[in-house]
């Protein structure tokens, strides 16, 4: 059923009792006017939302990447090593299973959202990412640490409840502005988070990092509280039943027509919590469409954290550059991520617009030209990052690769989290919880393997490889544009009715 259908606008026949009317505005919002449809509330407020949301999407990538240039010094102070691998190992280890923790937590977070609603899962969960990053500030050991940075990634909503919130809150031909500034807040996160730590560090020590965090994690929760209402439609109606005194499904059995239509919305939110749970599962199982841009997407975000994990050794046995200043080189990448969402603002919403033919639906693939671009673009940055470092080239080459690379993986990204959105509407929530259990696997295992590649092929044929590996995917994108729509009917989750 569409979002938006039609209802009777008679909702109470004056004398109490439960009519025709009635249960069509409790089994769907007002079509003349309804102040719980999230799709009506004022855009200053919708837009308030959007960039808090991305205030918390900052605050947890920050979190997360801030350590990473500092860990062999955090490894040194905890367990009394100074050794050079045993600290490598644990600057890798302070990322990857913070991944690990965000591939868990979906797993619960995204069903949870679908039966109790979006705002009390939100709030919960990031009661509980304030709780670990306090526990990991107060760590006594390496391990305790990494123990906690593991909860804290288990406890991270904003991945996957930020589209799904924003797909609620605005129509589908124009969030693609919303989505893209979403996107961008965990890239500048984790540009700046890198940056700030080389300093703190070594004027305060690596705890009051975690205690920054701390604190914007606090400041982004006090003000959901305040802020945040429901969005999930879902859970809005069955509410609205209840504080009526009127039970959903009685009401449906008393108009059979309606209750048609709007079935998929009450079985949603009414659903058993096993069912909820296995939902991510069936919903990627059922789509060809999820599975192969799951793939694609993971791999081009894995990059991220390659050149976040690499550039500090290019820049330090390279180019000789001091510690407090190999953090301040990662705002490149946050100025070619800002680049791209401007092109994304710029352009997502009109071409999507511009490729829909008069009297036709929309179609979610409509979204898909940008990402065409970036996906083939992409491998050719990555290329440039390995040979500026193989041979040496002058600085601003190689952070101009740096920039690119943000760009091109803005580009690639934010309307594939768009076409989701649109393609699997009330189920987005666990159709994004798929996409990032894959994203945060591929996040742990890829860049793992950058390392070895470096020393055993050099900067620049190692990079090759991996550009290689984007290039094979490349092709995917074109793929989901051309037969996509045809490929979405053969999943319950993304037919048109």
């Amino acid at each position: 059923m569409d979002e938006t259908q039609p209802l009777l606008p008679e909702r109470t026949n004056g004398h109490g009792t439960i009519t025709k009317s009635t249960s069509s505005s409790l089994l769907d919002f007002d079509a003349n006017g309804d102040s719980d449809n999230p799709q009506e509330w004022k855009t200053s407020y919708k837009w308030g939302i959007v960039m808090l949301q991305a205030f918390m999407a900052f605050t947890v990538t920050f979190t997360c990447i801030s350590l990473v240039p500092v860990a062999n010094n955090i490894v040194a102070d905890l367990d009394g090593s100074s050794g050079k691998r045993s600290s490598s190992t644990a600057s890798v280890l302070l990322v990857t299973i913070w991944e690990l923790g965000e591939a868990a937590g979906p797993l619960l977070i995204a069903p949870l959202s679908e039966v109790y609603g979006r705002a009390p899962v939100f709030n919960l969960a990031n009661g509980l990412f304030i709780a670990f990053t306090a526990m990991g500030a107060l760590s006594q050991s390496t391990s305790l640490l990494i123990f906690t940075r593991f909860l804290t990634g288990c406890a991270v909503a904003s991945n996957v409840l930020n589209p799904a919130i924003i797909g609620d809150m605005f129509p589908t031909k124009t969030r693609g502005s919303a989505m893209s500034i979403v996107m961008l807040a965990p890239l500048i996160g984790g540009a700046v988070g890198p940056a700030v730590a080389g300093f703190v560090a070594q004027t305060t020590g690596w705890r009051q990092i975690m205690w920054m965090s701390l604190g914007l994690a606090t400041v982004a929760e006090l003000m959901f509280l305040l802020l945040l209402r429901e969005t999930y439609k879902p859970a809005i109606l069955r509410k609205r039943a209840h504080e009526l005194g009127i039970e959903a499904r009685r009401i449906a059995r008393g108009n059979d027509a309606e209750a048609a239509l709007n079935d998929k919305d009450f079985a949603t939110a009414r659903s058993p919590m096993w069912d909820a749970i296995k939902r991510p599962a069936s919903v990627f199982v059922s789509s060809l469409v999820l599975q192969i841009l799951s793939l694609y997407g993971a791999v081009l975000f894995a990059f991220f954290y390659i050149m976040s994990t690499t550039l500090p050794g290019i820049l330090q046995d390279i180019y000789h550059f001091p510690p407090t200043l190999v953090g301040s080189t990662f705002l490149s990448f946050s100025i070619g991520s800002a680049l791209g969402i401007v092109a994304c603002n710029t352009l997502l919403d009109r071409i999507t617009l511009h490729l829909q033919k008069p009297g036709q639906t929309h179609q979610p693939e409509n979204r898909l030209p940008l990402v065409i671009f970036g996906a083939f673009a992409f491998p050719l940055t990555v290329v440039l990052y390995g040979w500026a470092a193989q041979i040496h080239l002058p600085i601003p080459v190689l952070i101009a690769s740096v920039a690119l690379q943000g760009f091109t993986m803005i580009i690639g990204l934010v309307p594939v989290t768009s076409y989701v959105v649109d393609a699997f509407g009330l189920y987005s929530a666990s159709a994004m919880t798929t996409m990032l259990i894959t994203r945060c696997v591929m996040s742990t295992i890829l860049p793992m393997a950058a390392e070895p590649l470096h020393k055993r092929l050099g900067w620049g044929w190692g990079m090759c490889v991996l550009a290689a590996m984007c290039l094979v995917l490349a092709p995917v994108p074109v793929l989901v544009f051309r037969f996509g729509g045809r490929w979405r009917e053969k999943s319950d989750f993304t037919k048109e009715e």
